[in-house]
Formats: structure tokens, sequence, C-alpha cells
């Protein structure tokens, strides 16, 4: 397999209060709107994010991102409305979450502080 690009997606059922949540979260709007049930987001140059209310291209799930900063992201979330729940101290990571308004389970972490073993 020669991946390209890999995108995460997420199901709403109101694409516009989801754009919203995810415009403050991201801090800025999706870069494209390939059809009505579909707005995406290029995050970096092989990924994507992507909010749909289709269950053919997106389904209920989690989303897990690296932040340079948790207690700066938690700080800015916080002042648009988004509260991130208690930090979770991970092996690796320092962890806090929040779900969406459509249930969906969002982490973000701090970058990890070793590497992790080999699979």
């Amino acid at each position: 397999m020669n991946l390209q690009k890999t995108y995460t997606a997420l199901l709403t059922a109101d694409l516009a209060a989801a754009e919203s949540w995810y415009t403050k979260l991201l801090g800025r709007g999706p870069d494209h709107r390939p059809m009505d049930t579909l707005v995406q987001w290029e995050l970096f140059e092989q990924g994507g994010f992507m909010l749909s209310t289709s269950d053919e291209i997106a389904g209920r799930g989690v989303m897990f991102v690296y932040v340079e900063d948790l207690t700066s992201e938690r700080r800015r979330l916080k002042g648009l409305g988004i509260a991130l729940g208690e930090d979770i101290e991970g092996n690796y990571s320092t962890l806090a979450q929040v779900r969406d308004p459509d249930g969906n389970l969002l982490t973000l972490a701090t970058p990890p502080t070793r590497p992790f073993p080999p699979a």
C-alpha cells in the first residue's frame, strides 16, 4: 500500500453546528466542501479531518491529536466555551479529553516524552 494521505472522519447530526464547534477548536474554518454532507480541513500535507452527516462517509469515533502545549490549548479552548476534562497522566504523554456535540471523543495530548517501544 502506497499511502498518500489519511483523514479522520467523524459523523455529525448537524453539519453547520459541528463546523462551528470544530472551527473554534481548530482555530479556522474548513478548507473544502466537496459535497453538501461533508466539510474537510487540510491539517498537514499527509493528513486531514472531515465532518459528515452521511454514515456512508463517517462513523462515530475518536480523534487523537498531539498539541505543542496542552496548557495553552486548554486556556484557548476554555475562552471559546470548550472545556477539556482534567489532565490524564499517561506513560508517554499528558492527555485531556472532550466530547463534541455529537458525542465523538477528542483527545489532546502532549508530544511523547520518549519513543514508543517497537511493534
